[in-house]
């Protein structure tokens, strides 16, 4: 990493120009070499975060925008910024994964969810879904692990942990997951309610948490607005009788 050499490289000429020149102790000398290497590090990671932080900016304007195949080559170039920076190239490979997992290119847009970074909960869990999508087991919990253990106050999170392993036959442990959401999201009416229905063998609705729900492509909205047309219908004809 550019930054840390750098930083490195300047305390050591201090260092060793305040013990040779100034005839200082090595205990003063270390201390005048740590202020630089401090203030060196902070100046370079505040101007490259900078710089990188004004492109993502122009990223989520394209995206914002509808123009995802912009935002993804506006994304590409902040690339750059990895050597001089630590997980800059996981916020990338994050972002850009979520994007194409979004625009339900789930092939390409695995591999950026495989070195996504880990605290990115939601890349954790799309990367989550498509180890179960192909029976990848494992995989699948290894992922969801990192994204709850991330975000932990993210109930959506622990639900599609949950979701996912009741699909995959898992019922016993998908409780377990909810038990375990529900401890550090304490009174989540979602939570609540699904691990109700899981305990009584039912499926799980996902409906409580909204829009976000949906971006993950387990359930699409037109079978939720089924299912309550079909319901409504229903009442409709037993009022007439």
């Amino acid at each position: 990493m550019y930054n840390l050499l750098i930083s490195l490289f300047c305390s050591t000429i201090v260092t060793f120009s305040v013990m040779k020149f100034a005839g200082q102790s090595p205990l003063i000398a270390g201390l005048a070499g740590l202020v630089v290497f401090t203030l060196a590090y902070i100046l370079i990671m505040r101007t490259v975060m900078k710089r990188f932080g004004a492109l993502m900016e122009v990223a989520q304007r394209d995206v914002q925008a509808n123009r995802a195949d912009r935002a993804i080559h506006v994304m590409k170039s902040a690339f750059k910024f990895a050597p001089w920076q630590l997980y800059i190239k996981q916020q990338v490979n994050a972002q850009i994964g979520s994007i194409l997992y979004l625009k339900r290119d789930f092939q390409e847009a695995l591999p950026y969810l495989e070195q996504a970074f880990v605290r990115h909960w939601v890349a954790m869990c799309m990367l989550g879904i498509s180890y179960m999508k192909k029976n990848k087991q494992q995989k699948m919990i290894e992922a969801f692990e990192k994204a709850t253990s991330g975000t932990k106050k993210e109930p959506l999170g622990w639900a599609i942990y949950a979701y996912c392993l009741e699909k995959s036959d898992e019922h016993g442990k998908a409780i377990a997951v909810i038990e375990k959401g529900l401890k550090k999201n304490p009174g989540d009416e979602a939570l609540s309610e699904n691990l109700e229905l899981l305990k009584e063998g039912k499926k799980m609705k996902m409906r409580a948490f909204g829009d976000m729900w949906y971006q993950f492509h387990l359930e699409k909205p037109g079978a939720i607005i089924k299912q309550q047309t079909k319901a409504m219908t229903g009442r409709r004809k037993m009022v007439r009788r």
